[in-house]
């Protein structure tokens, strides 16, 4: 009976001892089996897997993202199909159901590349408080007026909260639907209800579907949240605002594949200190990835801000030491920033620096070319402090230029110049490199007023495109000539 019996551990005669043979359980395949069926753990995000649970992914240092999954199953064969529409050459398809619809609000507008797509699924993150909300309340008015119907689901406040909210931006509009709904089932049939044209879940970390398990926020809630409401966007053409949360690092909570199943991500940025918000197109499938909408929040909400460069420019009767002007590129547009920097002496072993929206390395570096090769002396024993006008954040090096005269004139108490402007990056050899778009940032300072400007050399003659609005360019190969430009232009 044993022998005949498939799959079943038997007695086998196995080896015992030294030089004997007696009959011993000799295990079989069914510990591997069990093990097999057993359930394993895998990443969300790339699939590592592992025999336990554990908090953080050691494949893409990804927290959370490890879950409980089955043992492997044998999908079945996908056979060929009908299907529902033949393909076509692609000159043959219509394109006037993609065609964008204005927001009404026109920063958004261009950072979205011309309005909201139908069927398009946008996903817009920032920090709590920036302003999210009143932003895309304000848009959903706007859409509303134009006659479409538009619906504002909010999970995180209830529905009067919001009403209260539309009153002070006046974002009321009979087009515009509010519900208040963490359900997404709830959500859904909404949508089915009122059977919108755009439609904005606030936010979709706290809406849950009860299909699947977790908490909402968790990585399996969000990635069933969206996946729906994505699937319901394209069959109802219908456009979709997502609001995300952020991390503590700033970027965008949850599974990293909602920012791959969306068509479009915004990120929405801002010092609470200052009223400058900035819209930064991270992914977009419809327009420039690298386009910004400035913004100014004000106690009746938020408004576009076309023309943003006075926002960071001191206006003075008179020019003053420590002050120089620099264009910097958001994306593809120019705008016109101020430097200011203040060096005074210090009895202290290690003198203090500072610096306010600039790259504390950076300033560093500029700080020892100048010594260095711009033969300015004193500034290792002296405290120095630098910042920016406005709020604004400068992180390209094209700014390298006008934050080293800014502190040379600071340290010989002189003043720059009125109406100048510096554009170039300094390298650790004294050199003034090129920066991309120059042209474009020198039309800019043009057009705001600015009579000189110190550029990078150019070879060719052919990067400025002569002198725009009037501007007098002087090129500059090194940090001495700078140095140099400026003083004898002061002395005029």
């Amino acid at each position: 009976m044993t022998d005949t019996l498939r799959g079943v551990d038997r007695p086998r005669p196995v080896p015992v001892g030294s030089g004997g043979y007696g009959f011993r359980m000799a295990t079989t395949n069914s510990r591997t089996r069990k093990a097999d069926a057993a359930a394993s753990y895998q990443c969300t995000e790339c699939g590592t897997q592992y025999a336990k649970w554990v908090g953080r992914c050691g494949e893409c240092q990804t927290w959370g993202s490890v879950e409980e999954r089955g043992a492997a199953k044998s999908a079945p064969k996908t056979v060929a199909s009908m299907p529902a529409q033949k393909a076509r050459p692609i000159s043959e398809v219509a394109v006037d159901d993609a065609a964008a619809v204005p927001t009404g609000v026109g920063e958004l507008d261009r950072v979205l590349g011309g309005g909201l797509v139908p069927g398009a699924v946008v996903l817009l993150a920032g920090e709590p408080g920036i302003g999210k909300s009143t932003l895309l309340l304000s848009a959903a008015a706007s859409y509303a007026a134009s006659g479409a119907r538009t619906l504002v689901v909010t999970g995180e406040e209830s529905a009067a909260q919001v009403r209260l909210r539309a009153d002070r931006v006046r974002a009321l509009s009979p087009n515009l639907f509010l519900a208040a709904e963490t359900d997404l089932g709830s959500v859904l049939g909404q949508i089915e209800a009122v059977e919108p044209r755009l439609v904005i879940v606030d936010s979709v970390q706290t809406v849950a579907s009860a299909a699947v398990d977790g908490t909402p926020g968790g990585v399996t809630q969000v990635r069933e949240v969206a996946a729906a409401l994505i699937r319901d966007a394209k069959e109802r053409n219908m456009a979709c605002v997502l609001v995300g949360h952020v991390t503590k690092d700033g970027s965008i909570a949850g599974p990293r594949i909602l920012e791959h199943l969306v068509d479009v991500v915004l990120q929405f940025e801002g010092d609470r200190a200052s009223s400058l918000r900035l819209i930064r197109a991270v992914k977009n499938r419809y327009g420039a990835s690298d386009e910004i909408g400035c913004f100014e929040m004000h106690d009746a909400g938020i408004r576009g801000l076309s023309d943003p460069s006075g926002l960071f420019l001191s206006r003075r009767p008179v020019p003053v030491p420590g002050t120089c002007v620099t264009v910097t590129l958001e994306g593809r547009r120019p705008l016109v920033a101020e430097v200011q920097a203040l060096v005074t002496q210090s009895s202290a072993p290690t003198p203090r620096r500072a610096s306010s929206g600039l790259d504390t390395n950076r300033v560093a570096m500029i700080l020892a070319v100048l010594q260095q090769r711009g033969g300015i002396g004193g500034l290792s024993s002296s405290e120095i402090y630098s910042a920016t006008v406005g709020g604004v954040r400068l992180t390209e090096p094209a700014a390298d230029l006008a934050l080293l005269l800014a502190l040379a004139s600071a340290t010989v108490n002189e003043p720059v110049g009125e109406g100048v402007v510096a554009i170039g990056e300094v390298g650790l050899a004294g050199e003034v490199r090129p920066v991309t778009g120059v042209r474009r940032r020198l039309s800019e300072a043009a057009r705001l007023g600015f009579k000189t400007a110190l550029v990078p050399p150019d070879p060719d003659g052919k990067r400025y495109g002569g002198n725009p609005g009037g501007l007098s360019i002087v090129e500059v190969g090194d940090v001495r000539a700078a140095l140099h430009a400026v003083a004898t232009g002061s002395r005029r």
